[in-house]
C-alpha cells in the first residue's frame, strides 16, 4: 500500500465517512477556504483504496463536463467519458470541489447518484450505469460565499449527510504545519498566533480570512531559509488583499511576531 498523504484529524471525520462508505451514502463537506476540505478527500481515497476523481466546479461547468460527449477524431465520433461516468465504471470517488459554483442544472444530474438509485443516466448513449457498492459522491462548498443564486437547493442538499470542517483550534494547527512542512514547532506556534490574530481583526475588510493552507505555505518559505516577515509578507499578506492599506495592518501583526 502506499503512503497515505498527511491528514492531522479534527474530529469524528474519518470514521463518518468510513461509515458512509460502508452504507453506500454521499458525503457533503462545508468549510471556508483552505481548512483542509480537498486534503481530507484525498486522504480518504487513499486510505480506502479508491481513485479519485476530483472537478473543481466553475459557472461554465456543464453535464456534459462531469458525464462525457461525444468528440470528433480520425474522421469518427467516438464517446469520451467524463469524470464522473469514469468514477461510476470504476468505483472510485467523485469529488466535486465548491458544487455550488456550478450551474444549476449541472447538480440535477448527480440526483439520481445521491439517493438510493444510485444510477447515471447517460441519455446521449442510452445508458445507465449502476454505480458498484466502491463508488462514492463527495461534494463540497464554502457557506461564506453563499448568496440567493448561488445556495444549494434543498432536493440536493438532503441527497446528503453532511461534515462541517472549521479552523482548527491552536494545537491540532501547530500539528498540521509541523506535519505537513517539517518546520520548527516555534515557527508553527508563531505562524498560528499570525493566523488567529489576523482572524480576529475586526476593522480590515477581507473576503476570506487567514486559511490554514496559507499558513503551510509560510511554513514551507520559512524552512526553506525565506525571512520569516518576507515569507508571512508573500504567503499572507499579499495573498489576502491588494489593498494597500490593508496590507499595511496585517503586516503589522505580522511585524509584532517577527519584527527585526
Amino acid at each position: 500500500m502506499s503512503e497515505l498523504p498527511f491528514y492531522q484529524p479534527a474530529g469524528n471525520e474519518i470514521d463518518l465517512f468510513e461509515h458512509a462508505h460502508r452504507n453506500r451514502l454521499p458525503v457533503l463537506i462545508k468549510g471556508p477556504t483552505g481548512v483542509g476540505k480537498t486534503r481530507f478527500v484525498a486522504f480518504m481515497a487513499a486510505k480506502l483504496g479508491l481513485p479519485l476523481f476530483t472537478v473543481a466546479c466553475h459557472d461554465d461547468l456543464t453535464a456534459a463536463d462531469l458525464v462525457g460527449r461525444h468528440l470528433i477524431g480520425d474522421g469518427a465520433t467516438y464517446w469520451s467519458d467524463g469524470p464522473l461516468t469514469r468514477a461510476v465504471r470504476e468505483g472510485g470517488i467523485c469529488y466535486l470541489d465548491e458544487v455550488v459554483e456550478a450551474r444549476k442544472d449541472t447538480t440535477v444530474v448527480i440526483h439520481p447518484l445521491a439517493d438510493h438509485r444510485r444510477v447515471l443516466p447517460i441519455d446521449r448513449t442510452g445508458e445507465v450505469l449502476h454505480a458498484p457498492d466502491s463508488f462514492m459522491l463527495v461534494v463540497s462548498y464554502n457557506p461564506g460565499y453563499q448568496n440567493f443564486l448561488k445556495g444549494m437547493k434543498p432536493s440536493t442538499r438532503q441527497r446528503f449527510v453532511a461534515l462541517r470542517f472549521g479552523f482548527p483550534d491552536a494545537a491540532h494547527e501547530e500539528a498540521i504545519l509541523i506535519g505537513e512542512t517539517g518546520c520548527d514547532a516555534m515557527i508553527a506556534k508563531r505562524l498560528v498566533n499570525i493566523g488567529r490574530s489576523l482572524r480576529a481583526l475586526k476593522d480590515v475588510d477581507l473576503e476570506e480570512v487567514a486559511s490554514t493552507r496559507l499558513l503551510v505555505y509560510a511554513a514551507i518559505l520559512i524552512r526553506d531559509g525565506m525571512d520569516p516577515v518576507d515569507a508571512c509578507r508573500a504567503a499572507l499578506i499579499e495573498a489576502l488583499t491588494d489593498d494597500l492599506e490593508v496590507a499595511a495592518a496585517l503586516e503589522e501583526v505580522v511585524l509584532a511576531t517577527f519584527g527585526k
